[in-house]
């Protein structure tokens, strides 16, 4: 089955009135960019990627150089590079779970031996680095963590990230670090992780912090030489080269990032008081408060009928992201006891109105 038949924009945004499944900031509208590309050539790019884009996303990072980048379209793209270059059959992977689908679904489709690292609501949903270390064998290869974690909103502090890679590095594996929430990081943001080690691979994009899911456009960045040189390879059996009409455009609001990003993350913490505010009122909800990105992860009370649950909230024309997309599974529709509450990408009006059904939906279902 496709791994995002479920997602809104499958689903169909004209049958979603509350779209709280979302896990970005509203998408943009090409005219708010101020961009011209009257005079862009449509020739064959870079294969690497436009290269001053390039060179602004190795400055950002202080101690990168171009090479160290590769643009791909999107994070997804980027994901399923590494995954397919470093891994075959029987190939050892450790995957911190919940998470984004591709994370898993593309190991398993390779026929990867898949560890979980799994994160408990319990803990707060916090990485343990000591578990991390008694899961990685002698035959791990790549090491799959999220930060800020997709869907629970928690962050890694840089501390552990450091432990991580000392772990990594004494070990045979890689780590692949999806660092595609990071500018969302409610607090101080930590070194790239492909900055502090060469067995690091930092994969981001345009979509999620910067609203432009629609022009494909992320990156991997490693400061390993080989690896780059097999990610490139990859790249140019899929799709040989980004659309440089997408890399423009990239590069045009990536160069403006600050004027871009402080806007929104005023509103994402805007969102987050409301959103914070309402949690305080629910009884049928219990949360780990997070501390980065822009959805949450919400645990439903024993008590609720969760498929009456989820049936009344979809007649409200009300959209979460049930568990079961994070491999949290479920054995039927509508039984996930967890879901992933995006908050900042409908509007103010919209989001409140979305938590009012979701409150009333739960009423409805423990009362059923």
């Amino acid at each position: 089955m496709p791994i995002e038949i479920e997602s809104p924009e499958q689903f169909g945004y004209e049958r979603i009135k509350y779209n709280l499944a979302e896990s970005s900031v509203t998408d943009l509208k090409f005219s708010s960019l101020g961009i011209n590309l009257e005079n862009l050539i449509l020739a064959y790019g870079d294969h690497r990627g436009k290269p001053e884009l390039r060179a602004a996303l190795a400055e950002e990072a202080g101690n990168l150089e171009p090479d160290d980048v590769l643009l791909t379209a999107g994070a997804a793209a980027a994901l399923f590079i590494i995954q397919s270059s470093l891994l075959k059959r029987n190939d050892r992977l450790l995957v911190m779970r919940p998470n984004y689908a591709t994370n898993i679904e593309t190991p398993r489709a390779i026929g990867a031996q898949i560890d979980f690292l799994d994160l408990h609501f319990e803990d707060g949903f916090k990485l343990d680095v000591s578990k991390l270390e008694q899961h990685i064998k002698t035959d791990t290869k790549l090491v799959s963590l999220t930060n800020p974690h997709n869907p629970t909103g928690t962050v890694m502090s840089e501390s552990d990230l450091r432990a991580v890679l000392e772990i990594i590095e004494a070990s045979n594996a890689y780590l692949l670090f999806d660092e595609t929430y990071r500018d969302m990081n409610f607090g101080k943001l930590a070194p790239l992780a492909a900055s502090l080690s060469k067995r690091a691979i930092s994969v981001s994009s345009m979509s999620k912090s910067y609203g432009l899911p629609g022009i494909r456009m992320g990156w991997l960045i490693t400061q390993d030489k080989n690896l780059q040189e097999k990610f490139l390879a990859a790249k140019e059996q899929i799709f040989i080269g980004n659309s440089v009409l997408d890399e423009e455009v990239a590069y045009q609001v990536f160069i403006k990032r600050h004027e871009i990003l402080e806007p929104t993350c005023a509103q994402i913490r805007s969102n987050f008081e409301i959103l914070k505010a309402w949690m305080l009122e629910q009884t049928n909800l219990t949360w780990i408060e997070p501390s980065g990105g822009v959805v949450c992860f919400p645990r439903i009370a024993n008590n609720i009928d969760l498929f009456k649950f989820y049936e009344t909230l979809e007649a409200s024309g009300t959209f979460v992201g049930p568990g079961h997309w994070f491999e949290q599974a479920a054995q039927v529709k509508f039984s996930d006891q967890h879901f992933r509450l995006g908050y900042s990408w409908a509007t103010t009006q919209e989001l409140e109105i979305g938590l009012k059904n979701i409150t009333k939906a739960l009423e409805i279902a423990r009362n059923h």
